[in-house]
């Protein structure tokens, strides 16, 4: 979306207007999470309606982030946020990560498998990148709130899966949680959600242990090995989203001997999607037998943004 259109485009809507439903079939903040949320800077740069950095340049709508493939395979249905009529659906695109082997050209078509619902009054929302084979609908269909139109998929130009999900009103869009526009930093007096939504700043999609530093993509697979007794290493990892630079992340490891590993990491970069991993080689023959702790406690300016703790148990 070009910036110099955004002040046509973003119009304020009055709070209240118009009642959206959780999309989909999940617990934010637990499992799902805001990986971002519309654009409100008019210029070059990026920021959320509370001031953030939880966007990108030019996006225009909320994206409602699964924590692995593992769980988008599962299945996640999409639902109608709110009752109206299906004015177009896609299906058809392959679920793969844009710009790897084999996905296919998106222009024009970044949404990737979607469907548009019109519903009163001029407003209009938006489903992207559903899983390829699961739309249920069919322009013309009605659909009363709630009514499943398919399910949380890879399709179009993402990287992650997730649910794009735009709120329209007459062409233009509209932020569902500052529907007045954004022009003060902080949390908006009222949003149009019909339910309360935790705020995302970012945090800590996941931990877990391992025999060795995992690849980044078999944690965003959802597939690392949990390490055994013999493992050659033992590996604490932080699967972490929206971070800002001068964020801290403590990593602390420790089994039925004692302290395994800690470290206080210092974030050098602002980032989507990260991860970071602490541990220790093995030096006896196998690792004592007994329970292992970690914990990853995420921090921004002294404020505690999310913790995370993880057990593993060893024969």
């Amino acid at each position: 979306m070009k910036k110099a259109l955004l002040a046509l485009i973003l119009a304020p809507a009055p709070a209240g207007a118009f009642d959206l439903a959780l999309p989909l079939d999940c617990v934010p903040g637990d499992s799902c999470f805001i990986q971002h949320y519309p654009d409100h800077d008019p210029g070059p740069g990026r920021q959320d309606f509370a001031c953030g950095t939880i966007t990108y340049d030019g996006h225009d709508g909320t994206d409602f982030a699964l924590p692995s493939l593992a769980a988008m395979a599962a299945g996640v249905t999409v639902r109608a946020a709110a009752p109206g009529v299906v004015r177009a659906a896609r299906d058809g695109m392959p679920d793969v990560i844009h710009g790897s082997a084999g996905a296919p050209d998106t222009e024009g078509r970044d949404c990737g498998n979607g469907v548009l619902i019109r519903h009163a009054d001029g407003w209009e929302t938006q489903y992207c990148h559903l899983k390829q084979g699961s739309i249920t609908v069919r322009p013309g269909d009605p659909v009363a709130l709630g009514t499943p139109l398919g399910q949380v998929g890879l399709s179009g130009r993402t990287q992650f899966p997730h649910l794009h999900l735009t709120l329209r009103r007459q062409g233009r869009w509209i932020d569902p949680f500052a529907p007045e526009g954004a022009d003060r930093c902080g949390t908006p007096a009222q949003d149009l959600w019909a339910q309360d939504l935790p705020l995302s700043r970012g945090g800590i999609i996941g931990a877990g242990f391992a025999p060795d530093i995992p690849a980044f993509d078999r944690i965003k697979a959802g597939d690392v090995p949990a390490p055994a007794a013999e493992a050659p290493a033992l590996v604490l990892w932080a699967y972490l989203y929206g971070t800002q630079e001068g964020d801290r992340l403590t990593l602390t490891l420790t089994g039925p001997q004692g302290a395994v590993a800690a470290q206080d990491l210092a974030l050098e970069r602002t980032q989507a999607q990260s991860f970071r991993a602490i541990g220790r080689q093995r030096r006896d023959p196998a690792w004592p037998a007994g329970q292992y702790h970690g914990s990853a406690e995420l921090r921004r300016g002294g404020e505690i943004l999310d913790r995370i703790a993880v057990t593993l148990t060893l024969p």
